[in-house]
């Protein structure tokens, strides 16, 4: 009966976790209409680093001190803030806020692809591979055949959004380095570390002191460093150590009609008639993917 119950507070922040990335490509959309992608991304990182940091402090939590912690961070930085969210902010100039989020939903592919191939620290199931094909299936059902008539449009910028993606992956792999440290550590260590490399960037390529900002872009920058970034990165660092790394990315597939919904209603962006069926697929993708076997209903959720 515990065991259930801890799977479905994971389950519960797997949804909440979706629905904040989910919500974070129409508030980039938004933000790259008067800012530019790079500073809006030093901003972020900043912001959100900080103010977990304040937390942290609040909380009476140390930083770690070794060098190899911190290196760590570094790492995950550039796999899961640097990188991936100045390429998806750059592309979303020119891609919808829904094809975005669409073509992000693949980072399990990349996950699953990268464990079984690479790293093989998490069994690779046949539940697992129903779980990727359940996933993709809804995805495409989602995206529709109107939508994907923009996948030849813009190659650049979609390819951008699909190396992001890898990023993503591999994050969510090297995250289970972090095994034993409370969310939070991880979260701020990285945004910071993130934040140190994008804002002299960000002054030397954008003289953001030079730009004027609408207060409507101002606005989604804080949303989306405060609640698709500190909050959503929080609970992320927790999932990778519950659910393990192919686990986490599902929440990818929740996000999609989330935030293709999302983007619908704050932008007025097309949503496609069979997105039902499509979330009904990723359901069944998600549940498939992040249910625990026999054996590890037996042992730790947060071990192996």
């Amino acid at each position: 009966m515990q065991r259930r119950s801890d799977l479905t507070t994971e389950l519960a922040l797997l949804l909440l976790l979706s629905t904040l990335w989910g919500a974070s490509y129409t508030f980039i959309k938004i933000g790259v209409e008067t800012i530019p992608p790079l500073t809006l991304i030093a901003a972020r990182t900043l912001i959100a680093g900080l103010l977990l940091a304040t937390l942290l402090r609040a909380r009476g939590l140390a930083w770690p001190r070794d060098r190899v912690t911190w290196r760590r961070f570094l790492m995950q930085a550039g796999l899961n803030s640097v990188v991936p969210f100045t390429l998806i902010a750059w592309a979303e100039r020119s891609v919808e806020a829904g094809l975005a989020t669409i073509l992000n939903a693949t980072s399990p592919i990349f996950a699953f692809l990268l464990t079984a191939l690479i790293i093989r620290h998490e069994p690779v199931t046949l539940r697992k591979l129903v779980g990727v094909a359940a996933g993709l299936a809804g995805t495409c059902l989602i995206v529709g055949v109107e939508a994907l008539h923009g996948l030849g449009q813009q190659a650049w910028a979609q390819l951008a959004i699909v190396v992001a993606t890898i990023c993503y992956a591999g994050a969510a792999i090297v995250g289970k380095s972090f095994k034993g440290l409370d969310p939070m550590l991880p979260a701020a260590g990285s945004l910071l570390s993130g934040a140190a490399i994008l804002i002299p960037l960000a002054l030397v390529i954008d003289h953001p002191w030079s730009l004027t900002p609408s207060p409507r872009s101002l606005l989604a920058l804080l949303a989306l460093a405060t609640v698709s970034t500190a909050a959503a990165m929080v609970i992320y660092f927790r999932l990778v150590q519950t659910l393990g790394s192919i686990g986490a990315t599902a929440q990818s597939y929740l996000r999609v009609p989330i935030g293709v919904a999302i983007a619908v209603a704050a932008l007025g962006e097309h949503l496609a008639p069979t997105a039902l069926i499509g979330l009904a697929c990723i359901v069944i993708g998600v549940v498939a993917m992040t249910w625990p076997g026999r054996q590890a209903t037996m042992n730790d959720p947060a071990k192996g």
